[in-house]
């Protein structure tokens, strides 16, 4: 019985076929995985000019009419907050849980923080800002976000514990706070 040996540049070859073939399933892959404009983009030859596709739009955007400057914002209609810095960009938002009061649309300055304490619906809370008449971001001590009691008026406004935490060091005495629809 004979031995045969498979030359060496056979075996390069193979290698070669099968490292393009992975490189090329790969790249199709992450290709499927971009958004629909940005897939349009991707050559494989240099341009000469830029690409004419926009910048993405933000997810959850600033509302227009919430002014200008270091500020925080919330939508009464979005049930959102937005942390906002000088240059008028969103360093955080997230969605928040109203009490039955909502406040009225306005301009405010946050007038009063509370570490801890107790909600007007008797829940423990931590990191209150007060801005309005009567108006306060807060967060369950519990993390809990319970739908307020409809018979209850209260003009809390709730968040996640992290969102809180974050609103609290945000929001010193004195800073904007802007209530749109």
């Amino acid at each position: 019985m004979s031995s045969r040996r498979v030359p060496s540049g056979a075996w390069i070859t193979v290698l070669l076929a099968g490292a393009l073939a992975a490189v090329t399933v790969l790249a199709v892959h992450a290709r499927s995985g971009l958004p629909e404009e940005a897939s349009h983009t991707v050559t494989s030859e240099p341009s000469a000019k830029p690409s004419p596709t926009a910048a993405p739009k933000p997810r959850n955007p600033i509302p227009a009419e919430s002014g200008t400057g270091r500020r925080v914002v919330y939508s009464i209609q979005q049930k959102r907050v937005w942390l906002v810095d000088d240059k008028d960009a969103s360093l955080k938002t997230f969605t928040v849980w109203p009490g039955t009061i909502p406040p009225e649309p306005g301009s405010y300055k946050v007038s009063f923080r509370r570490e801890t304490g107790t909600g007007s619906d008797g829940v423990p809370i931590e990191h209150a800002v007060y801005f309005g008449a009567n108006s306060a971001f807060s967060n369950a001590v519990d993390g809990s976000s319970p739908s307020p009691d409809p018979d209850l008026r209260t003009s809390a406004i709730r968040e996640s514990a992290a969102d809180g935490l974050a609103l609290w060091d945000f929001a010193e005495m004195g800073t904007p706070v802007s209530v749109v629809e």
